[in-house]
């Protein structure tokens, strides 16, 4: 895995090989068959080119790089290489999402006519990433419809169904956690300030208050990821550390909210939105109208109501992720996606994997002809390239 480690463990050997980082892993022989790459999303080209060189399989977070150039160059080396790719986009691999599309591909629905997809950030989650934390500045991540909502797209284009996007717009912006709305008296940080029990998004709130409550998990880690936290430790974080910010003083700089229309060939349609302010937290809702029926999904059950009876099932699917290995997340789709991917590893085939190059690559490069489309309002015409 490469992430923040500085040691590479050979399994069944007492000798572990010291590294610096995944260049590390390059110079010597080949010595697994797969690696996860999980460095930050703008360290992600660089050794994804290098090991698919090097016939490693790869499991690469999302999104797969942060320009579309990038994207194709990894998807060309390892097809190139003859190595599977598999990138993390687990949405797909949701049971209660994979549903949808065994539904849409029986004719539950008939022929898909629009798609209405929402993701709900969540308030403090949106606060917590992309206003403090790392996803916050385009410059040093990535843009927020890349960053957050590839996966949205991604899906989109799946239930698409093969078939080619043919324009795109888009409109968002940064609302609200600007200098300009910071209240009267707001001081730089929230343990000092006279007006934080006002404000919605006080760090006493979302991390200190947590913490009092034994809560100590997501998002409260994150900001003290070299102790345990505990009233002492996460008050020293918000003291001295990015997540004690006034969200009014920071250097953020990615859209609160976005919306994307696509027209896909045979007239469907599809309308997406990112929101920032939400009760919520990522519980994606989905509707698809389609010319036999409608599909609603509200991230748990499936309910298609049928044009022709009159009546309307209810869907749902069975998740499982064994609780030993800590990998529920996404409901159960973190364990879904890593045991996909090692079957595919461990049996050489890649029809195991639900989210490989070519079509995540159709999608990435959807993603940034929408941030195009938003930057130079207009509409964009999806060039051949995506055939």
């Amino acid at each position: 895995m490469l992430c923040d480690s500085k040691w590479v463990t050979f399994p069944g050997k007492k000798r572990t090989l010291p590294i610096s980082d995944w260049r590390g892993i390059v110079q010597r022989e080949k010595f697994a068959d797969a690696v996860f790459i999980c460095t930050p999303d703008r360290q992600h080209k660089n050794p994804a080119v290098a090991l698919a060189k090097k016939g490693y399989h790869i499991l690469l977070e999302k999104p797969m790089a942060v320009t579309a150039e990038d994207c194709t160059e990894i998807v060309r080396t390892c097809i190139q290489n003859g190595v599977m790719l598999t990138v993390c986009h687990v949405l797909r691999y949701d049971p209660v999402i994979h549903k949808i599309k065994v539904l849409m591909d029986s004719g539950a629905i008939g022929d898909p006519v629009h798609i209405q997809h929402l993701e709900p950030v969540g308030f403090f989650h949106f606060a917590h990433s992309f206003v403090r934390g790392n996803w916050r500045n385009e410059a040093e991540s990535s843009f927020a419809l890349l960053a957050k909502s590839c996966h949205d797209i991604d899906l989109i284009h799946h239930w698409a169904g093969g078939r080619r996007c043919l324009k795109v717009s888009s409109f968002g912006s940064l609302s609200h956690f600007r200098k300009e709305k910071r209240p009267p008296g707001a001081a730089d940080r929230c343990l000092d300030c006279p007006v934080e029990e006002s404000c919605p998004y006080s760090a006493r709130k979302i991390y200190l208050d947590r913490v009092k409550q034994g809560c100590v998990g997501w998002p409260v880690s994150v900001i003290c990821s070299s102790s345990l936290p505990d009233i002492e430790s996460v008050t020293e974080a918000l003291k001295s550390g990015p997540y004690g910010r006034c969200v009014y003083q920071c250097d953020n700089d990615v859209c609160t909210n976005q919306v994307v229309n696509m027209e896909f060939e045979g007239g469907l349609t599809a309308a997406f939105s990112m929101v920032a302010f939400t009760e919520e937290i990522c519980k994606r809702r989905t509707t698809i109208y389609g010319s036999k029926g409608e599909l609603s999904c509200d991230g748990h059950e499936i309910r298609v109501f049928d044009f022709l009876t009159g009546r309307a099932t209810k869907h749902t699917a069975e998740t499982y992720a064994p609780g030993a290995f800590g990998m529920g997340g996404h409901g159960g789709a973190d364990y879904q996606l890593v045991e996909a991917f090692i079957s595919a590893v461990a049996s050489g085939d890649a029809s195991f994997i639900r989210s490989g190059p070519e079509e995540t690559l159709l999608s990435h490069k959807l993603v940034f002809e929408a941030e195009r489309s938003r930057l130079e309002s207009k509409v964009v015409f999806c060039g051949t390239d995506q055939d």
